[in-house]
């Protein structure tokens, strides 16, 4: 039987991971079996440098925290090495490194994932991780408010370039009275001749 201090310790950890799976916002549980120091190394810099917080955990203690936040669906998959990816500020960060780098190691892979305290399925998983960056995402929105405003700056641009509004009026007032009276003409000319 386990000395007291070591069941202290376990649920210490135990607690810990509860409120971090609680705390994120999104998750993920991969098998990291077969990866070297060094490519192991560059995953964790890479993830870090996207705030997510990645470690290696013992499957027990992992399976005890999802049964106390209502992650049960998880604990099947917990078996062979695990390592649990969250993130608290970015949806598809942790899904989009996580998913690349396993299609790029044969022994690496992601077992399950959670997005806003439910589990959720590989097709979800991998659909996140195609999302592109917030920055992306932000630049794109920017750009579709920006458009607008571009057009309007051009056009009167145009107008400026063209003398002001009032000649600009008085030009295309000047370009569409001949062609009324143009069109005027002939009608006018249609029952005098009759």
């Amino acid at each position: 039987m386990p000395s007291q201090s070591v069941l202290e310790q376990k649920k210490a950890i135990v607690a810990e991971l509860s409120e971090r799976l609680k705390n994120s916002i999104t998750g993920l549980v991969v098998s990291y079996e077969g990866i070297n120091t060094e490519d192991d190394t560059k995953l964790r810099k890479e993830l870090r440098e996207n705030d997510v917080k990645y470690t290696v955990v013992k499957n027990t203690l992992l399976s005890r925290a999802c049964d106390e936040v209502g992650l049960e669906d998880i604990k099947p998959l917990l078996e062979g090495t695990t390592a649990l990816a969250t993130s608290d500020s970015e949806y598809a960060a942790a899904a989009r490194i996580l998913c690349k780098y396993a299609k790029d190691h044969d022994n690496f892979k992601v077992k399950a994932g959670y997005l806003d305290g439910a589990v959720v399925d590989m097709d979800t998983i991998i659909s996140l991780s195609k999302l592109p960056t917030k920055e992306v995402l932000l630049a794109n929105v920017l750009g579709a408010f920006q458009a607008p405003i571009s057009a309007f700056a051009r056009v009167m641009q145009a107008v400026v370039d063209e003398g002001g509004f009032e000649e600009c009026l008085a030009k295309k007032a000047a370009e569409e009275a001949p062609a009324e009276e143009t069109a005027e003409a002939p009608a006018e000319e249609a029952p005098a001749a009759e």
